[in-house]
């Protein structure tokens, strides 16, 4: 049972005098406080916490530079869940703090996420003006997975609600690369040019100003990847830029060659099975 006592101004004044403080009894007789009470020193808020009206412990402690909040969650989650079966009926015990802001930001990019497809594919429509191309292109967005996935294990990042936030916006920097490929690609057929040809010219042509956008974003993210916030976005970008900016020029290419139904022209077909003393070896039969 809790029991407040409070004294008067002039024998608050100094902890020493709590010792001394004359507490009456029910026979109306005054005591000292420490005939009836152990008194030992500590701190304690001013307020009672309530949270959903409800009274509410909250428990605080600082992680190190080198850990994340989520990776220390992880690591106490058994003996979080332990100590959770052994409260007794009424109470709970909540995770807080900035794992419980990720988790719901997490779920408001996840009901968002069937408007943000739907958007970026009709972006692709209206500049494509083709579905097939469209579908080739939103194709290439998965491919940065390879290089966020790889990076993250290196530098001993989790893939937190920021992290998922580079990759959302990673996949928007690879379907921009894919486009300009794409429809140099038209152009060039438009020009003339046969497919083969085309998509090998258009591939050429794009491949610095590609790798050159992708190189100074990611040397625009190595600062970033230093905070202690923002590090996991940044990791996030650079890795999966970084391989994707390469897949993206190797796989676009061969997946629209494959798509279309490209097939190599008899004259390049031919030189390159031609001999080197300039003679062609026709297969026989």
């Amino acid at each position: 049972i809790g029991i407040d006592v409070r004294g008067a101004s002039r024998d608050r004044g100094e902890l020493e005098a709590l010792r001394s403080l004359m507490v009456p009894t029910s026979s109306g007789r005054s005591v000292p406080l420490t005939q009836v009470a152990t008194l030992e020193d500590g701190f304690e808020d001013g307020i009672v916490w309530h949270r959903d009206r409800l009274p509410t412990m909250i428990v605080r402690a600082d992680i190190r530079d080198a850990l994340t909040p989520p990776t220390v969650v992880a690591q106490l989650m058994p003996q979080v869940e332990a100590l959770r079966a052994q409260l007794p009926p009424g109470y709970t015990l909540d995770i807080g703090g900035s794992v419980e802001d990720s988790a719901r930001g997490q779920n408001s990019i996840n009901a968002g996420m069937p408007l943000f497809v739907f958007v970026v594919f009709t972006l692709l429509m209206f500049q494509l003006r083709s579905f097939s191309r469209s579908v080739m292109v939103f194709l290439t967005a998965p491919l940065g997975l390879i290089g966020v996935t790889l990076f993250l294990l290196v530098f001993r990042v989790p893939f937190g609600f920021v992290a998922m936030l580079g990759t959302i916006a990673l996949a928007g920097m690879i379907m921009r690369n894919s486009v300009i490929l794409v429809d140099q690609i038209e152009q060039d057929r438009r020009d003339g040019l046969e497919a083969w040809q085309a998509i090998i010219e258009a591939t050429v042509r794009r491949f610095r100003p590609i790798v050159l956008t992708a190189l100074a974003a990611i040397l625009a993210m190595i600062p970033l990847s230093r905070s202690a916030f923002f590090g996991p976005m940044a990791v996030a970008i650079m890795g999966g830029l970084l391989v994707a900016t390469f897949l993206t020029l190797l796989f676009l290419p061969a997946l629209y060659a494959a798509w279309f139904r490209v097939r190599m022209p008899v004259e390049v077909a031919g030189q390159d099975r031609a001999s080197p003393d300039g003679t062609v070896a026709v297969p026989s039969g």
